[in-house]
């Protein structure tokens, strides 16, 4: 049993709900194939597998090590890094001038989520380097370019992001590192950056650095913040490799990720620390947020990948392990144990498990396929539409894939008992490792205030009319099958929930109770989320449906005996099967809270803004 990914339900997702393939019309993809995506799907699976996999527990118990200055990653990472490097994995999806290899972005994507699911730790190392290399490719000089970005997107030198500071995390406009122009192009950096994940380590000879700082003079808050490029070994005229006073002053020991350096970096320490400026003065924040679409996506896929293998491991494991009797014999002492897989409860777990994964997996690859669709768009409108598909998807994947990821991970370690909370099985490692995903890269709670603040209100809410117009002409179809009466309905009052809520969040940020959006723009974001992964589970199970009606009508099938008979012997039938159960059960379990959800936020309850400090404890 595969316990990374579900191969054939990711298949489902790229070539029966989305159909990725008609991505190679377009002149920008035309050389690609199916038979080509296919091939790169069974690379990546093989190499996460053999190689990525084995070294995930090893450098989870080694961790990282900071000895005189220097940062050594496990050593089981050494040789899957290069094999992943010397595949050309890092620049898939990118230009081959810059030695990618021009696949769509959504391909790259299904391929990350092998690596991902097999060793998140690793994967972070090249992940980030391919962030850096890709705004030195937009903001960049030719110059700096042809020293630095070619070695990055080969992976021959790793790259990283450095913006959070002690006293200015999400609070980004408070930093302090400063830049003082030297005249010449260049500025002399001087500050302290904390929780630099691939800060430094030994896995690539040199770390360009992309830091936020503030030019001398320049305003304060996030309007006076610059991005500048600062390598920890500058290139000399010769090539030569020469010392940045960049150095490493210790690394955080963490929940998981052990293998993954999270570094505190210091800039400027000796006054010889020289840093070239990304774009224009001042520009940082807008520079940076550029980035960000492929970040957040990157953290909502280590929660879709965690996901992915703690169910995976779990339902072997529960149809492995053997104990109790089944449900209709509790009484008779002599009755046969069963695998834990047949007994309610655990179905009911991996049931939620399921759906949440399969949802999940949806959400992360339309994302990736909308990207790909900005890029091939062949008019303005097309290209804004897809675009702000997009703005709208991120933050919902970033908040969904982790928060519901640790969920996932979280039923994992129940469906083990006593031994999930162990080292014995991975489960553990995947619940320790997910957590930060809501954390990182803007914490789940500024995903909810950019989807309320920014996306929701852009545009006079075309994005949000335009969301509810592809849901309403998809569901459209959906109507012509009365099989999925029930579901649509359960859908239609939860999406009608959440539309009312969009409403009253506009009518109250018109009034002094503008802060009631803010409040509850987290429970907001989840109400999104939930109707979101509905929406696409309903679109799965009407693939599945036709698919599995179709399947009947070649085996003869016309009674529910005769069905249940094809299911049982015919495996693409029971896959089919399964979507359709997910789907109810998300329906079910799920969207149906949805009109409370809806109700709780409208209450405008003030309670968490009115109770005294000293209410909380007194303490």
């Amino acid at each position: 049993m595969k316990l990374l990914v579900d191969v054939r339900d990711l298949k489902f997702v790229l070539y029966e709900q989305l159909n990725v393939e008609d991505l190679c019309k377009y002149p920008l993809f035309s050389e690609y194939s199916k038979e080509m995506f296919d091939m790169a799907l069974e690379q990546a699976e093989k190499l996460a597998e053999q190689e990525f996999y084995p070294t995930n527990k090893k450098g989870d118990k080694e961790g990282c090590r900071f000895e005189n200055g220097l940062v050594k990653v496990p050593e089981s990472f050494h040789r899957p890094y290069r094999l992943y490097c010397e595949g050309g994995w890092l620049a898939m999806a990118d230009d081959p001038e810059v030695g990618g290899q021009g696949f769509p972005f959504i391909i790259s994507n299904a391929c990350v989520e092998f690596f991902a699911a097999a060793n998140w730790a690793l994967l972070m190392y090249p992940g980030l380097t391919h962030g850096a290399a890709r705004l030195l490719k937009k903001y960049g000089t030719p110059e700096l370019q042809e020293k630095y970005m070619y070695k990055m997107f080969s992976g021959e030198w790793g790259g990283t992001m450095c913006l959070t500071e002690a006293g200015a995390g999400s609070d980004v406009g408070n930093l302090r590192t400063r830049a003082v122009p030297q005249g010449d192009g260049t500025y002399k950096i001087e500050g302290q950056k904390i929780f630099i994940s691939s800060g430094m380590h030994d896995l690539t000879e040199n770390i360009v650095h992309m830091v936020l700082a503030r030019i001398e003079g320049a305003p304060k808050g996030t309007k006076g913040i610059s991005i500048f490029l600062v390598p920890r070994f500058l290139v000399d005229d010769n090539g030569n490799l020469v010392d940045n006073d960049v150095n490493c002053g210790g690394i955080e020991h963490k929940m998981g990720i052990h293998g993954s350096a999270t570094c505190v970096l210091n800039f400027g320490e000796n006054g010889k620390c020289l840093g070239y400026l990304m774009g224009e003065p001042n520009k940082g924040m807008r520079i940076m947020f550029d980035m960000m679409n492929e970040a957040r996506l990157f953290v909502g896929m280590q929660g879709l990948a965690h996901a992915s293998a703690a169910y995976l491991h779990a339902l072997q494991y529960a149809r492995e392990r053997v104990q109790g009797t089944p449900v209709e014999k509790m009484k008779d002492p002599g009755a046969e144990r069963v695998a834990i897989i047949n007994h309610p409860d655990v179905r009911r777990m991996l049931m939620f498990m399921k759906s949440s994964t399969e949802g999940l997996r949806a959400l992360m690859h339309l994302a990736a396929y909308c990207l790909d669709r900005v890029q091939v768009a062949e008019t303005d409108e097309e290209r804004d539409l897809y675009q702000g598909y997009v703005d709208l998807l991120i933050p919902i994947c970033k908040s969904m894939g982790s928060d519901l990821g640790f969920r996932v991970c979280e039923t994992a370690v129940q469906v083990y008992g006593g031994y999930g909370y162990t080292s014995e099985y991975p489960v553990d490692q995947f619940l320790r490792d997910c957590k930060i995903a809501s954390i990182y890269e803007g914490t789940n709670g500024i995903q909810a205030l950019d989807l309320v603040g920014r996306k929701i209100a852009m545009k006079r809410g075309l994005l949000f009319k335009n969301a509810v117009k592809f849901s309403t002409e998809l569901t459209a179809k959906f109507r012509k099958n009365y099989r999925m009466r029930e579901m649509l309905e359960i859908y239609d009052e939860a999406a009608e929930s959440l539309i009312q809520v969009t409403k009253f969040f506009g009518l109250k940020g018109m009034t002094d109770e503008f802060h009631v959006p803010i409040l509850y723009a987290k429970p907001y974001l989840d109400l999104f989320g939930d109707v979101t992964l509905g929406l696409l589970l309903l679109w799965q199970a009407y693939i599945a449906d036709r698919k599995l009606y179709e399947i009947y009508a070649d085996h003869g099938a016309k009674d529910d005996k005769a069905r249940q008979a094809v299911v049982a012997s015919n495996r693409s039938a029971a896959f089919y099967a399964g979507k359709i159960a997910s789907a109810k059960f998300w329906m079910f379990q799920v969207l149906t809270q949805a009109a409370g959800k809806a109700r709780a936020i409208m209450t405008s309850d003030k309670s968490p803004l009115e109770i005294p400090e000293e209410g909380f404890a007194l303490v």
